[in-house]
């Protein structure tokens, strides 16, 4: 009697059911990944001056930016971090930096790693604030 056959075949279906796992768990990773950075959670403007935008990281560069936020008098004031996603916008903030801007940007909770960007403040576009009197 030959026991061999039926032991390659269950190994052969345990095997199976486990790349099937893996890819149901990579799936839901996936679904989680584009669920957390296409749904926002909030989104807004903030007023103040772009400091800095640069593109940073190891292995996924990412576009990071830090707004000075316009402070109340006698208040300290706030820098706002941010991450930008699209070129396009970019290009409209290196051309407004050290000038007083109205950035709006959407809030993605939960995004699964920093590859998509280092904060959860995504900057959408810019506009820059006319002066009064001018």
């Amino acid at each position: 009697m030959n026991t061999a056959a039926p032991t390659r075949s269950v190994a052969g279906q345990a095997l199976r059911w486990g790349a099937i796992a893996v890819g149901l768990l990579v799936l839901l990773i996936a679904l989680y990944t584009w669920v957390t950075l296409s749904w926002s959670y909030a989104d807004g403007e903030r007023a103040g001056y772009v400091l800095k935008l640069s593109k940073k990281g190891w292995l996924c560069k990412t576009w990071e930016g830090e707004m000075q936020m316009v402070a109340i008098p006698g208040a300290v004031p706030e820098k706002f971090a941010f991450t930008v996603r699209d070129d396009a916008v970019v290009g409209k903030i290196n051309a407004q930096l050290g000038k007083l801007v109205t950035l709006s940007y959407e809030q993605h909770k939960g995004v699964p790693t920093t590859c998509f960007g280092e904060t959860m403040y995504y900057a959408k576009g810019v506009e820059v604030v006319p002066l009064q009197g001018k």
